[in-house]
């Protein structure tokens, strides 16, 4: 029997696009000159300057192109330093790359290494991140590991002797988010409160003083905390639960966007920010995500890392030109990246050792370029468009789906949806409805049997 599945929605908006030759990035992360992006398929590539390894291809060659680590696979999370770089598998294991001249490769050597060697004594990870050259990482029972230069204390466990192997940072449990800097260390407690450790010459500790610490004392005056973020070579940012960014620490570039170039020990509100979902640093400049998938930036700009089309620094908010659909950003060096709901990646700023990955070294590039080929062809699912009318409302989404399907030929038809790895994340009977407001942002594949035909439309959630 024929059966109309046509829902109450007149004008619903059909999303077909083919991903039969789409590249799909999930993660990015920037180092101070190179790049790192996290492939749909769980692989890793990388590009920009290689002169320690950090790249893990085992040339020690630049790259301005990406190049994928053939052997890194199922990671879920990747981190740039300096000049080394950081990737957790999902097995719970640090892997790392790069300089290493304090042990910030956590492998018991000082060795610098051009493919990725497994960090010492590691299980349960869920976080990691990386400072100048220094690593963390955040175990799944709460506490911190720290390894490579303490000359400041940003081990944080109560010592300034530098480490090739992790150590516990003392004092700190039910940590939930953690972040380095140049000297320094941040952490999120399930509480909402902020923990720094580390260098503090700028106030970048944000406890009301310029004192050092190897141990980790409380940021003042936040709390409600659910995201932090620091600088490569300035301060530390905080994001609240009411979407507002809080900043402290060096500010020569106004890279705190507060509206001044001043120094700041404790934490002080960035200017009209407002909705904001996520925070990134790179070296003098800073990033925030909108819940309208705009990019937002401040600080230095001489190599155009805002990416508003000038070179002038600013010490407010400016909105990065051309990018809309933003999922993820990242800070370099002096350069920056964001992903976009399909799943490319967009890069700007300094690109003197490729680290836009656009295949040329060139002067700066001002506004955000595509990366070229960063990930494998994605070809796990590919959205049908033949024989069948399905309609989606509002795409992108919140999670909230409408559906307007005509033409079935069955009334025992299945919904499946699968996220960009090709896994099932969910399977009901066909209906007009469709929830995914508790699955995290992303792309996701909507399939429908039809007796023994399949249809399958692609989505975004973006909250």
């Amino acid at each position: 029997m024929k059966t109309s599945y046509k829902s109450i929605y007149p004008f619903l908006f059909v999303l077909l696009v083919s991903n039969a030759n789409k590249i799909a990035a999930q993660k990015i992360a920037g180092g101070a000159n190179f790049s790192i992006a996290l492939c749909h398929d769980s692989t890793v590539s990388t590009w920009g300057s290689n002169t320690d390894g950090q790249l893990g291809d085992g040339t020690y060659t630049d790259s301005n192109v990406p190049v994928q680590l053939s052997s890194l696979s199922k990671i879920s999370s990747v981190k740039g330093g300096e000049r080394h770089a950081l990737v957790l598998k999902n097995n719970g294991t640090v892997w790392a790359c790069g300089r290493n001249n304090a042990g910030q490769l956590g492998d018991g050597t000082n060795t610098a290494m051009g493919t990725p060697v497994q960090v010492s004594s590691l299980t349960g990870i869920i976080s990691i991140g990386t400072g100048a050259s220094h690593s963390l990482a955040l175990k799944n029972n709460g506490t911190v590991r720290a390894w490579g230069s303490n000359i400041l204390g940003q081990l944080g466990d109560g010592t300034n002797i530098a480490s090739n192997v992790p150590v516990q940072v003392s004092t700190l449990t039910g940590i939930t988010a953690i972040a380095g800097g140049f000297h320094h260390s941040l952490a999120l407690k399930n509480d909402g409160t902020v923990w720094a450790w580390g260098s503090s010459g700028d106030g970048q500790l944000g406890n009301g003083t310029n004192t050092t610490s190897s141990t980790p004392v409380q940021v003042s005056l936040l709390t409600g905390i659910t995201a932090i973020a620091t600088g490569l070579y300035h301060g530390s940012f905080a994001l609240k639960s009411d979407g507002t960014v809080w900043a402290w620490g060096r500010n020569s570039y106004g890279q705190l966007g507060n509206g001044t170039n001043a120094d700041t020990n404790i934490p002080v509100q960035v200017s009209s920010l407002t909705g904001i979902t996520a925070i990134a640093g790179g070296s003098y400049h800073t990033l925030a995500l909108k819940n309208d998938s705009t990019v937002w930036t401040w600080g230095d700009n001489n190599y155009g890392a805002l990416g508003n089309g000038t070179t002038t620094s600013s010490n407010t908010p400016v909105q990065a030109s051309l990018l809309t659909g933003v999922t993820a950003i990242a800070g370099g060096g002096a350069h920056s990246l964001a992903v976009k709901n399909d799943g490319t990646i967009w890069a700007w700023g300094h690109n003197g050792d490729g680290q836009l990955g656009i295949g040329a070294n060139t002067v700066p590039v001002k506004l955000p370029v595509e990366v070229s080929s960063p990930c494998p062809v994605f070809t796990a699912i590919n959205e049908n468009t033949a024989q069948l009318d399905i309609s989606v409302f509002p795409n992108p989404s919140n999670g909230l789906f409408k559906l307007s399907i005509e033409n079935m030929q069955s009334e025992n038809s299945i919904l499946e949806v699968f996220n960009v790895y090709g896994n099932k994340i969910l399977r009901q009977p066909l209906t007009n409805e469709l929830d995914l407001s508790s699955s995290p942002n992303g792309m996701y594949f909507v399939k429908i049997y039809d007796g023994e035909k399949n249809y399958t439309r692609k989505i975004i959630v973006q909250k």
